[in-house]
C-alpha cells in the first residue's frame, strides 16, 4: 500500500512539473525578406529540473536539418548557411527563443524547438514546439524626408543634410527632387542622404524623396515635400545705424548663437574681424610714416667772425647807408641842379627831371 502511494505522489509531482515546463511561443511568424525575426519559445523553470539539452531544426520540403543545439559542450551551429545568422539568448532561464538574421526566401520552412530537462533522480523530459515561418518581401512604405538637427531653416554659409526613411524589403533605392510631387522638380542625388556643404540662400526651396524596391514587381513610392528655408547670413547681421561698431559686433554674435550657428563658423568670423582691423591699423601706420619721410627738412646755418661783432649783412647795409648819405651830400652841394640826382643812361630817372624842371619854370 505503501508503494502504490509513492508511485502515486510522484506521479502527482511529475505532472505538476511537466505541467510548469511547457513550451510556448507562436505557431506562425511572417519574417521580411533580407531582414530579420524572432522565434519565441519559452518556459517556466521548475525546482528539481535542469536543462539539459535544446536543439532547434528546420523542416522544408519534407526534409528535416538541426540548425542549432546547446547542451553541456556549449552551442553548435550545424548548418552551414545559418552560420553567423543565428543566435539564442545566454544567462535568461527558461528562453530558448532563435533569432534569425538577414532572411533569405529559402528559410521558410517549419521550424521545431524541442527542450529536454534532467530531473534529480536522472529522469529526462522531453517537450516540442512547432513554429511556421514564412518570408515574404515586402513593398516598400512611403517614405518620410527627416531634417538635420538644426531644422529646416538655417543661416547660410552651415551644413545640414536631409534623409529619407522607408520600410520594406532590402534592397531600397532612393532619389532626391527639388520641387514638389506632381510638378515641375529637379533630380539632385541617389542616396538615401541629401547632403549640403555650404547652405546657400538659392538652396531655399520644396524637397522630396522617392523610395523603391523590387518584390517581383517594381514599388516606387513618394514623400511629402518640405521646403528649407536659408537666410542671407549678411542681411541678418547687418547692424543699424544708431549701433557702435562694439555693439554691432555683440548682437551679431549673440544673433548667430541664438540661430544655433555652430560654435566654429563664430570663431571664424571674429578672427576675420581681427584681422581687418589690424590691417587698418599697419596700414594708417604705414602712411603716416611715408608721410614723414617726404617732408623737406630746413637746415639753419650760423657763421661767427673771430670778433663775433659784425656779420656780412651788417656791412652790407652800412655799405647802404654810406652811398646813402654821399649821394645826399652831392644833392644839397648842388643847388638845384637836378641833372647831377640821375646818374647813368636811365630813362626813366630823364624823364622825371625834364617834367621837374618844366614845372619850376
Amino acid at each position: 500500500m505503501e508503494k502504490i502511494l509513492q508511485i502515486v505522489v510522484f506521479a502527482k509531482a511529475f505532472i505538476s512539473c511537466s505541467a510548469l515546463l511547457d513550451l510556448s511561443g507562436l505557431h506562425q511568424v511572417n519574417g521580411t525578406w533580407k531582414g530579420s525575426t524572432t522565434l519565441p519559445c519559452t518556459y517556466i523553470p521548475s525546482e528539481g529540473f535542469t536543462q539539459h539539452t535544446l536543439v532547434w531544426s528546420v523542416t522544408r520540403d519534407y526534409s528535416t536539418s538541426t540548425i542549432f543545439r546547446r547542451d553541456d559542450s556549449g552551442d553548435h551551429v550545424l548548418l552551414s548557411r545559418f552560420r553567423d545568422r543565428v543566435t539564442v539568448p545566454k544567462n535568461r532561464p527558461g528562453d530558448v527563443t532563435l533569432q534569425i538574421k538577414n532572411l533569405e526566401i529559402p528559410d521558410s520552412g517549419h521550424y521545431t524547438c524541442q527542450v529536454t530537462w534532467s530531473s534529480k533522480n536522472n529522469n529526462l523530459l522531453t517537450k516540442e514546439m512547432a513554429t511556421t515561418v514564412k518570408v515574404v518581401k515586402v513593398a516598400v512604405t512611403k517614405p518620410v524626408v527627416r531634417a538635420g538637427e538644426w531644422g529646416l531653416t538655417l543661416p547660410a554659409g552651415t551644413r545640414t543634410s536631409l534623409t529619407c526613411v522607408a520600410g520594406g524589403s532590402p534592397p531600397i533605392s532612393y532619389r532626391w527632387f527639388q520641387g514638389e510631387p506632381g510638378g515641375a522638380a529637379r533630380r539632385l542625388g541617389s542616396s538615401a542622404e541629401l547632403t549640403f556643404d555650404r547652405l546657400q540662400p538659392s538652396h531655399s526651396g520644396k524637397y522630396y524623396c522617392e523610395a523603391e524596391n523590387y518584390i517581383g514587381v517594381l514599388v516606387t513610392q513618394q514623400s511629402d515635400a518640405v521646403e528649407l528655408a536659408v537666410r542671407d547670413l549678411v542681411a541678418t547681421t547687418q547692424p543699424t545705424p544708431a549701433q557702435d561698431t562694439s555693439s554691432a559686433g555683440a548682437s551679431v554674435a549673440t544673433g548667430l548663437q541664438r540661430r544655433h550657428l555652430p560654435l566654429y563658423v563664430v570663431f571664424l568670423l571674429a578672427g576675420l574681424c581681427g584681422v581687418a582691423l589690424v590691417s587698418i591699423a599697419m596700414a594708417i601706420a604705414c602712411r603716416r610714416k611715408a608721410m614723414a619721410q617726404d617732408e623737406p627738412l630746413y637746415e639753419v646755418a650760423f657763421h661767427s667772425t673771430a670778433d663775433g661783432t659784425r656779420t656780412e649783412t651788417a656791412k652790407d647795409q652800412e655799405d647802404v647807408n654810406s652811398r646813402t648819405e654821399a649821394s645826399y651830400e652831392t644833392i644839397t652841394m648842388k643847388s638845384n641842379d637836378y641833372s647831377n640826382i640821375c646818374t647813368g643812361k636811365n630813362t626813366e630817372c630823364e624823364t622825371l627831371v625834364k617834367a621837374m624842371e618844366s614845372e619850376y619854370e
